[in-house]
């Protein structure tokens, strides 16, 4: 492949040397250069690669992409000088992976909660209709039946184009994707070719990355913003930025709520424990999912679905057929009738969303214990708030770690606790070891009693400084009512 061809619609300042040369892979860690590749120089949030440029070269690199062209410059190297490095490698990578999106129907999930559920949900779906499917989601990639761990909610744009060249291989037609905040604001999804985008909702997340609320929005504006007119932008009206996501979209626009006037409309007939009787447009469908913020996600594939050309009573079908998505709500029963759910919400609204739907279920005369700690090195104005909505909503909440990261696990707490209000400080408890924890909740819990273990999810470790150690909510709660039983 020359150097050239990969070049395709990045936006070039300068050019030093030949592009007319072949080069081997293109990688944008220096430590992962051959002979004949092409190193990318990226200006990340904590290391500039462009401070790499000299180690990629002594390791065979033949071209260089960098904002600003080094001082020195080497005979037999092309220097690409480029107006942004994120945006460049995103093209790149889409032109040396022969730009696999455009053989695929991509649709990109946004939206603070939500984006996991929907599409693995759309995933399942399109699976028991008898398509081949792609999947790129924070708990895993899927190339068909073929699965790959997942390391982000976005991948860098490689590994995005990699994915997307191996499914358009395999035969895919179909790829679902979650669009994080921090995958857009990087570069990581230009270049790509998407049939369709969908907003779930906004709320507070990610303000350590992004400073501002403003901010946050306006850059998840931007994924429909870039859709083209074939497309097809879905966006969920109920939310108050619902419809600024799609304000300047060439997309096809069309909406969906459970409160407004829409093009796709649900209301929910029942809600338990056992799952949901929703009524959408003006057929009645049983969902083993729960939860209002579930009839949201079910209606948003069921209106992807219709969207992509699937016929509304076969897509009703496999709806009520679907499982729910691993660490989503996930829940067990023990043998003492103790409810365990353990759920992702690591967010305000998202912990919210899910006390308030267990809250709507339970009589009233079962205690609900919920076990919850924030994530170190992370945006630090949601800790109180998570703690107030826990210690509101729950009859009593046990404080804990998430993953601390590089942080003090017991300072994090005592961020927490700055939000909880007088009336409710005597229904909490600090326990900043998570699988002591999560043993005190069940040692705390009466029969019929609920546990909601919130935070981490699918997650199968815990990360303290930089380290990662096996740690699975779900196994762990298990594990200690089995004991207790005995």
């Amino acid at each position: 492949m020359l150097l050239k061809d990969i070049l395709y619609r990045v936006n070039i300042n300068a050019v030093s040397g030949n592009t007319a040369i072949a080069v081997n892979e293109v990688h944008f860690d220096s430590r992962k250069i051959s002979l004949n590749d092409v190193f990318v120089a990226i200006k990340g949030v904590e290391v500039d690669g462009h401070e790499y440029i000299d180690k990629a070269l002594a390791a065979g690199a033949i071209a260089v992409i960098c904002e600003k062209l080094p001082a020195k410059i080497i005979n037999g190297v092309t220097y690409i000088e480029v107006e942004d490095s994120k945006s460049a490698l995103a093209y790149i990578a889409s032109n040396y992976y022969d730009n696999p999106s455009r053989n695929l129907k991509l649709i990109g999930v946004t939206g603070t909660n939500g984006k996991t559920t929907i599409t693995s949900l759309l995933y399942q779906l399109f699976k028991k209709a008898g398509y081949k499917v792609g999947l790129l989601s924070t708990v895993k990639v899927m190339v068909d039946n073929e699965q790959f761990d997942a390391t982000h909610t976005t991948p860098d744009s490689l590994a995005i184009n990699k994915y997307l060249a191996m499914m358009s291989d395999a035969g895919v037609e179909y790829c679902f994707m979650e669009v994080s905040s921090h995958g857009i604001h990087q570069k990581r999804t230009e270049g790509l070719s998407f049939e369709g985008g969908v907003f779930t909702n906004l709320t507070h997340d990610h303000l350590d990355y992004h400073k501002t609320f403003a901010e946050y929005r306006d850059v998840k504006k931007t994924f429909f913003d870039d859709l083209p007119k074939r497309a097809f932008a879905l966006t969920n009206i109920d939310d108050k930025n619902g419809l600024v996501m799609i304000q300047n979209t060439k997309a096809k626009k069309y909406t969906y709520a459970l409160k407004s006037y829409a093009d796709y409309k649900a209301n929910i007939l029942e809600n338990q424990f056992s799952g949901l009787l929703l009524k959408i447009n003006d057929n009645e469908l049983w969902s083993r999912l729960i939860g209002s913020f579930n009839a949201y996600n079910i209606l948003s594939i069921y209106a992807v679905a219709d969207l992509l050309g699937m016929e509304n009573l076969e897509t009703l079908r496999y709806i009520s057929e679907l499982e729910s998505v691993s660490g989503r709500f996930q829940y067990f029963i023990s043998e003492e009738k103790i409810t365990t759910i353990v759920d992702y919400a690591h967010t305000p609204d998202a912990l919210k969303n899910v006390l308030e739907t267990i809250n709507s279920i339970r009589t009233g005369n079962e205690e609900l214990i919920t076990v919850v700690g924030c994530g170190g090195d992370r945006d630090k104005t949601k800790r109180p708030l998570m703690a107030n909505i826990a210690s509101s909503l729950s009859t009593k909440v046990i404080f804990t770690s998430d993953n601390p990261r590089s942080e003090n696990p017991q300072a994090i707490i005592e961020d927490m606790e700055e939000g909880v209000e007088p009336q409710n400080f005597k229904k909490t408890l600090s326990v900043t070891d998570r699988k002591q924890a999560i043993k005190t909740a069940c040692q705390l819990a009466g029969n019929t009693d609920i546990i909601l273990i919130a935070g981490k999810g699918h997650e199968t470790y815990q990360e303290v400084n930089g380290i990662k150690k096996d740690f699975n909510d779900y196994k762990i709660a298990q594990e200690f009512l089995e004991k207790l039983k005995k």
